[in-house]
């Protein structure tokens, strides 16, 4: 179940606009995104670290420790998750349609809709909680094997992209808050932490696992997030012009032609299936504590969200600066998520005799702090991605 928890939350994060802003920030910044890259992933491990800790020592899901720390508040974090979970998985929706277009040329449409029978038929099986991490796991590994084959084939400037992590020639706030988001934001790290609660690991005993499941998951999405960098990297470093429409295609088109394109929409559609399983369970999972009938139903309300999701996609369709907004617009909720976890870390009626480290919660403190300045900063930048 550690090992399902990780994936489950690395392949929740690894979906479409994962890929899709990997390319656009690299095509932008070019060996200078890897700085962005690495500050990312340590904030996540802290922000992952911190949350799941707290979660399993309390026993209880996020918004249960939100209400206990200020009555309503659990309310309100399950609503802006909720909001944040619909947005992006209309967008993971609209990446299986994408795919199965990419590679048998079905309609997008009708690719979303046979997608989204696979992903109910996992919540229908007897054995859901292990179906799920099954599917995460096996659709995990062959992500990372393909976009680390690109990654090589590409021949990216592995030099400069090191001298640049460490000495960027440019800096923004906006990438920043928006791979956070989509890595750790909104719905997407208590993805894995509520997998261990729905598989009652809980308690003191359980925190010292814990802590490695939130880890591996975190090293899992950074190897495949540094995998794409560097395929995108080597293109955009030879001039090439990334598809405006469908940029994170480009390097794989550009290194291996129509078999790589082909590629491209097998990696797509692992990113985007297994996202849309991670977000509905964990959408669903802030809001079951709250209504009996979903608490009894849990698995006919995911297909019932997954259901409403295939059909907004169908009807309405989702363009590719949303998947981007929607990333940040979660890196705008982490604050807020994580702030209501580190006031429950010392309070001894949420985590009973749990001792959470110092050092943790400091880091936790300015993780919280770096967002709210970066949140606020990138709102110009948020705005201009619908000019």
């Amino acid at each position: 179940m550690l090992l399902g928890a990780a994936f489950l939350m690395a392949t929740s994060a690894i979906g479409p606009g994962f890929l899709t802003q990997t390319a656009v920030f690299t095509q932008k910044y070019l060996a200078s995104f890897s700085a962005i890259i690495l500050l990312t992933i340590i904030i996540d491990i802290v922000v992952q670290v911190n949350i799941w800790r707290i979660i399993v020592a309390a026993g209880k899901r996020g918004q249960e420790i939100a209400n206990d720390v200020l009555p309503g508040l659990g309310y309100f974090v399950s609503l802006i998750i909720v909001i944040g979970g619909i947005a992006f998985n209309i967008g993971n929706v609209a990446g299986t349609g994408m795919a199965l277009n990419t590679l048998f040329g079905l309609d997008a449409r009708i690719g979303a809709a046979i997608s989204a029978v696979i992903c109910i038929l996992i919540f229908t099986s007897k054995e859901m909680g292990s179906a799920m991490d099954r599917f995460a796991q096996v659709l995990g590994v062959v992500m990372v094997l393909l976009a680390a084959y690109v990654a090589v084939a590409a021949h990216p400037p592995v030099g400069e992209a090191v001298v640049r992590t460490f000495a960027p020639t440019k800096f923004e706030f906006l990438p920043l808050v928006t791979l956070v988001g989509g890595t750790v934001g909104g719905y997407i790290t208590f993805a894995g932490g509520h997998r261990l609660i729905e598989g009652n690991m809980r308690g003191l005993d359980a925190v010292k696992e814990a802590t490695k499941s939130a880890v591996f998951g975190i090293v899992i999405a950074g190897i495949m997030r540094y995998a794409l960098f560097f395929a995108d990297l080597g293109v955009a470093t030879k001039g090439v012009q990334f598809d405006p429409v469908n940029p994170a295609a480009t390097p794989f088109l550009t290194v291996a032609g129509v078999v790589g394109y082909k590629l491209f929409g097998l990696v797509l559609w692992a990113a985007a299936t297994t996202s849309v399983v991670g977000c509905s369970f964990t959408t669903l999972s802030f809001i079951k504590t709250y209504f009996k009938p979903v608490e009894e139903n849990f698995s006919k309300f995911i297909i019932g969200f997954i259901v409403f999701c295939t059909l907004f996609f169908i009807f309405i369709g989702k363009p590719v600066t949303l998947l981007v907004f929607a990333g940040a617009i979660n890196g705008l909720i982490l604050p807020i998520t994580l702030g209501s976890m580190l006031l429950a870390c010392k309070n001894k009626k949420i985590v009973g005799d749990y001792n959470h480290p110092t050092i943790l919660l400091i880091l936790g403190i300015i993780v919280f702090l770096i967002e709210v300045y970066g949140g606020i900063n990138s709102l110009t930048g948020i705005a201009q991605l619908f000019k």
